[in-house]
């Protein structure tokens, strides 16, 4: 990489632009995922077919691969601008009530690290439980994994449908700020279209959140 190029990248202006690209990426990966997992509420048959038809796909390791490299950049940059600001401002600014209207300081936007580290944790969990959890096959299959059987096994527990519920939300909270602001760091905001793109944010914030906690609620139920 051209030093000229790195020293960018490292700048303040660079670092928040890498943190807004990897994070609509993630947030473009998480609108797939959902459609993907909503398949589910088509039944087993459905739901097997398409997951071995992503397994099965040669592609999914060099995705999966760059996925996490997006991931990891994501956490990275986003540590290195924390610190950063931190240094930069060793007394933080006194609070206030009330923040004026055309303020984005929020809830979510005051816990974005905290509720980053927790999803960081959560996608660990997640991928760990589905990606390389208990392994069953179709019944008179020799190839095609019971994906299904998983969900149901781990989601006809209580305890883990509440920890996804909780975990989804915060997912919705970090998208609540962070699609906003990464829409603001590549460049895509204009104060006249302020109030729509954090309406925009507020809008998939709900859809991912709510999709992806209605799945463990929905297969507790109807078991």
């Amino acid at each position: 990489m051209p030093s000229h190029f790195r020293r960018v990248l490292s700048s303040s202006v660079g670092t928040k632009l890498v943190i807004g690209l990897t994070g609509l990426l993630l947030f473009a990966y998480l609108i797939v995922h959902l459609a993907g997992n909503a398949i589910i509420f088509f039944g087993q048959e459905a739901f097997n077919e398409y997951a071995h038809a992503l397994i099965s796909n040669p592609l999914v390791i060099p995705a999966e691969i760059g996925l996490l490299l997006i991931f990891v950049i994501h956490i990275y940059k986003t540590g290195v601008n924390w610190i950063a600001n931190r240094r930069a401002r060793p007394v933080a600014y006194a609070r206030k009530s009330l923040a004026g209207h055309t303020s984005r300081k929020s809830l979510a936007s005051s816990t974005m690290i905290a509720s980053g580290i927790v999803i960081a944790v959560f996608v660990v969990i997640h991928v760990k439980q589905f990606r390389f959890g208990s392994y069953y096959l179709v019944e008179g299959s020799d190839a095609v994994r019971d994906l299904y059987r998983t969900e149901i096994e781990v989601f006809s527990q209580p305890l883990w449908v509440l920890f996804y519920v909780v975990a989804t939300f915060l997912v919705g909270m970090h998208l609540r700020h962070g699609i906003a602001s990464g829409l603001q760091s590549v460049g895509l905001d204009h104060p006249r279209y302020t109030r729509r793109i954090i309406a925009w944010g507020i809008v998939g914030a709900v859809v991912i959140a709510g999709g992806l906690a209605i799945i463990p609620v929905w297969v507790y139920l109807t078991q």
